[in-house]
Parts: structure tokens; C-alpha cells; sequence
């Protein structure tokens, strides 16, 4: 966490009150809070830290909101790469005001997949043991898999056709709550494991351009 983490949330948060009188703020930064809310606006100042605070320009502002466990709105941001990334449910899915859609290729064999890493990696225990042991099924059956390492713009690049998939497990609500509503209104799916409908309480999140679905999902445990 920088200082620029805690700034940029105190100020959007301070903004939503405004227009969302009626939500409650889950921050990163902020949230104390132990029960997600049936209606929630889920802020990540800055998704995406690590790039950041390295000058890689792969980060961004995210804003979702749910209500009653379903994604209504969302909001991803990158202003270092000028990506604003927008959907509201129903209406379809927009990068600078122009519509985006997912990715048609239906080979897993030439797909050009997306994950991350868990900071619970450094414990060298079961999370770890996942990611090495999905990347072994994983990277042989694609094109290839790319970690870049934000969440957000991962599940924003699926909804924009770049990436065909992506998966990652032990992320926040504030992670994926903007993004997951980005790639079902660009015309993906997201689930989580074994085609179970994604909540933002599950461990693993699977995004894909629908295609390749079922066979991406077949090979994560």
C-alpha cells in the first residue's frame, strides 16, 4: 500500500457518498467491514500497486456496484494508458465511448490466456501448490498465458477480445467487482470453478470470451 493508494480512495469515496447515498463504500483501503452489503460499491484505488510503484504502466482505478449479489455498474480506469473501461448491465459494454466485444476464437489450443499470482504464494503452501499445478495444464493446452498483474485490466482486456481467458484465485471483492460485469456485458461468461455462478465471495474466478468456457474450466481444479 502507498500513500497514493490511501489518497486516491479517501477522494473517490468522498465523491460517491454523494451520488450513492444509499450504498455502502467496501474500500480497500478503508473497509472494516466482516459481511459484503446488498448494496455495495466496491472501490480499488489503485489496482495494481506493485506495477505502480515500479513505473509499469499496467494499473488502474476500479469501481463496481453491486446489488442484491448481482453486478449493476462498473467502472475500470487506466489514466497513465488513457483506457476507460465502462459498462453499466444491460447496455452493453465501452472502451472511450466505442463498444467492445469479446473474443470469438472457439480453439483453446490458440488462445491467449491471462492470470495472477496470490500474495499467499510467499507462503509457500496450497495456493502456491494451485498455481503451479493449473499453470502445468494450462499452458501447454494454449497459446500462451500472460500475468500482468491487475485483475481489473485482465478481466477488461477479455471483455476487449484481447485475451480469450483469464482465471486467478484469492482475490478481493474490489478486485473483480467492476470487471466481471465488463466481460458479461462485452458478451463473456464468468464463473467460478466447475461452471459455478461467480459470487464475489468464491475463491477462483474464471473469464472467458464463452468459447472456450468449458474447456479452460476443465482444466483449473
Amino acid at each position: 500500500v502507498t500513500q497514493y493508494d490511501v489518497a486516491v480512495e479517501k477522494k473517490i469515496v468522498e465523491l460517491l457518498k454523494e451520488s450513492y447515498p444509499t450504498h455502502e463504500i467496501v474500500g480497500e483501503e478503508s473497509w472494516k467491514g466482516s459481511v459484503l452489503p446488498k448494496k455495495g460499491i466496491y472501490v480499488d484505488p489503485i489496482d495494481g500497486t506493485t506495477n505502480f510503484v515500479h513505473s509499469i504502466p499496467f494499473c488502474a482505478v476500479s469501481i463496481g456496484i453491486w446489488e442484491d449479489g448481482e453486478a449493476v455498474e462498473g467502472v475500470v480506469y487506466n489514466p497513465i494508458l488513457h483506457e476507460l473501461f465502462y459498462a453499466k448491465k444491460g447496455c452493453g459494454a465501452f472502451l472511450n465511448n466505442e463498444p467492445i466485444h469479446v473474443s470469438d476464437e472457439s480453439n483453446l489450443q490458440q488462445s491467449l490466456i491471462a492470470t495472477g499470482f496470490p500474495y499467499t504464494k510467499a507462503d509457500g503452501g496450497d495456493d502456491l501448490a494451485w498455481v503451479v499445478e493449473t499453470m502445468r495444464s494450462v499452458l501447454p493446452k494454449t497459446r500462451d498465458v500472460r500475468r500482468f498483474g491487475s485483475a481489473s485490466l485482465d478481466l477488461c482486456y477479455t471483455a476487449r477480445g484481447i485475451f480469450q481467458g483469464y482465471y486467478e484465485i484469492n482475490l478481493k471483492p474490489w478486485d473483480t467487482a467492476a470487471g466481471v460485469l465488463i466481460v458479461q456485458e462485452a458478451g463473456g461468461t464468468v464463473s467460478a470453478t466447475h461452471n459455478a455462478p461467480y459470487t464475489l465471495t468464491d475463491k477462483c474466478i474464471i473469464a472467458t470470451n464463452g468459447a472456450i468456457h468449458s474447456s479452460l474450466s476443465a482444466l483449473l481444479p
